[in-house]
């Protein structure tokens, strides 16, 4: 699908398989962002004030899937180049349980040329935890495609 068809589709929805959000990459991201806070890489201790029996990953974490997730869903439209814009809102809603499964529902909000063959794109984003009332979180994402 040429960019330019993604104005034709705002309302649409699509949606992630779903990803299991191991201790391990719990770890990981506590490295590489120097957030080493015991909620997410000490169980024993996270078990006492998280509700969830254990560790949780970091809201930043789960936000931060939706960059791949978004290039393996919408993999079908041709772009030469995206960038992320940044954001216009994001709600933490709730907390991701280590070795929970997370997915994302993308719905295309807006999609304006600023320049030829050059689009932002504002994706309503919803992360789902499998078996959860309610979200991970709610964020309203900006991408700047280049066709």
């Amino acid at each position: 699908m040429q960019l330019a068809e993604m104005a034709g589709k705002i309302g649409e929805s699509w949606t992630t398989e779903w990803t299991t959000i191991p201790q391990e990459r719990i770890n990981t991201f506590a490295d590489c962002t120097d957030d080493h806070q015991f909620i997410h890489v000490d169980p024993v201790a996270a078990a006492a004030v998280t509700g969830t029996g254990g560790t949780i990953a970091h809201g930043f974490l789960t936000l931060s899937l939706i960059g791949g997730m978004s290039m393996r869903l919408l993999d079908d439209v041709e772009v030469r180049m995206g960038m992320n814009y940044g954001f216009d809102k994001v709600r933490f809603l709730a907390p991701v349980p280590e070795g929970s499964r997370v997915r994302a529902v993308f719905t295309l909000a807006d999609a304006t040329e600023r320049k030829p063959g050059q689009w932002l794109l504002k994706f309503a984003v919803t992360m789902e935890i499998e078996g959860a009332a309610k979200p991970a979180f709610a964020a309203e994402w900006l991408v700047h495609c280049v066709a």
